[in-house]
């Protein structure tokens, strides 16, 4: 679940007691030239669920009603990456010292949240990273112990922050608090500013959250951004399917997302292009008409690679919901069958018999075929 910036920074930066510009929210440019009475010189600032807004020009200053009028006209129905802005905030401008980044974010390779913080925010954190490593900080932290104030001190101890140690210590603690309760997968600031005043104020902020939280956090996972969907996809989530359509040429149905992952690997290792992500284990396997009909939906779909692997799931139950699609459906593509797992004596009987097609020993073998018929 992505948001956009003024949810993120209402609903769980404000709350936390991490400071933010005053800002209001507009639908209409007659809006925004009302805010702006309230405001005075602003920033008109586009709400979609993306970075780089400013690069896209969604992102301007307004130094008069007039201005934010026609700033907002020209931003409201803008496309940024792929989202349609249909609101603009309106936030006080701010006199900046110093900009700094912060994020916490989950770490797969030491499998927990991790604080970053950087002296050098405003920009690409991967630039930063190149040009300056030496003022990006990180903080694998221990769950058993937390994060907190005293480690946020230790994080930052030998930069310089001109002062401002302490906010930004509680800043960060206040972070991970966030992210812990929010079951945030990301919650970033960039910038986190400090201005001439000396107050340090969130200029902006990424959030995402875990899809699987959804039903944790209530309103706030409602008030979600809406995904962007092509209409396949869009069909897949009305069928209760996770189907991602990409650009490839060879489709792929596997039971499970790691093994659909590995399988779409698998193909990139060969030469191929996966033309989606679709799995249909656990209780999708009683969609297999559904997600075979999605699948070759896709005009750039040449071959099909079905690969099944069963631990708990049997193969022979999930191989005789595809044959009875196949033979419904009567799809020109060529398949390629790779079974291994509980039922596989009987899956591969199923598709001998039911398709005249004799499954692989191996995936890699599979696989191979599948890139080189669509070819």
């Amino acid at each position: 679940m992505n948001f956009v910036e003024h949810v993120a920074k209402e609903r769980a930066l404000a709350p936390a007691g991490v400071p933010v510009p005053r800002g209001i929210l507009c639908k209409t440019p007659e809006a925004a030239a009302e805010a702006f009475e309230k405001l005075g010189p602003c920033m008109v600032k586009a709400q979609a669920p993306t970075g780089k807004r400013g690069k896209a020009g969604g992102i301007k200053p307004a130094f008069s009603a007039k201005e934010a009028h026609d700033l907002a006209a020209a931003i409201l129905g803008m496309t940024i990456d792929g989202h349609l802005v249909g609101s603009v905030l309106l936030e006080e401008r701010a006199g900046i010292a110093r900009e700094f980044y912060a994020v916490v974010l989950n770490d797969a390779k030491s499998k927990s949240p991790l604080v970053l913080f950087s002296t050098e925010g405003g920009m690409d954190i991967e630039e930063a990273a190149a040009t300056r490593p030496d003022a990006l900080k990180h903080w694998s932290v221990d769950l058993a112990q937390g994060f907190g104030v005293a480690e946020a001190r230790a994080m930052t101890e030998g930069l310089d922050l001109s002062g401002a140690d302490d906010q930004i210590a509680q800043i960060l603690a206040a972070l991970y608090q966030i992210s812990s309760a929010l079951d945030a997968e990301l919650i970033e600031i960039n910038p986190l500013a400090l201005l001439t005043d000396g107050r340090v104020v969130a200029l902006d902020c990424k959030l995402t959250l875990d899809d699987s939280a959804a039903f944790r956090q209530g309103d706030l996972s409602a008030a979600a951004a809406p995904e962007t969907m092509s209409v396949l996809e869009q069909d897949g989530y009305d069928s209760g399917l996770k189907f991602i359509q990409l650009d490839g040429n060879v489709g792929v149905l596997a039971n499970g997302a790691g093994l659909t992952m590995t399988t779409m690997d698998v193909i990139s290792h060969f030469g191929g292009r996966p033309a989606n992500f679709l799995e249909i284990g656990g209780e999708a396997y009683t969609k297999s008409e559904t997600a075979l009909r999605l699948v070759l939906a896709n005009p750039g779909v040449k071959s099909l690679v079905v690969n099944f692997c069963g631990a708990f799931a049997r193969t022979d139950v999930m191989a005789e919901g595809v044959v009875a699609a196949w033979r419904k459906l009567k799809p020109s593509v060529p398949v390629f069958f790779s079974i291994h797992g509980t039922g596989e004596d009987d899956a591969v009987r199923i598709v001998r018999e039911g398709l005249g097609i004799e499954p692989f020993d191996f995936m890699e073998d599979a696989v191979k075929a599948a890139v080189g018929a669509a070819q």
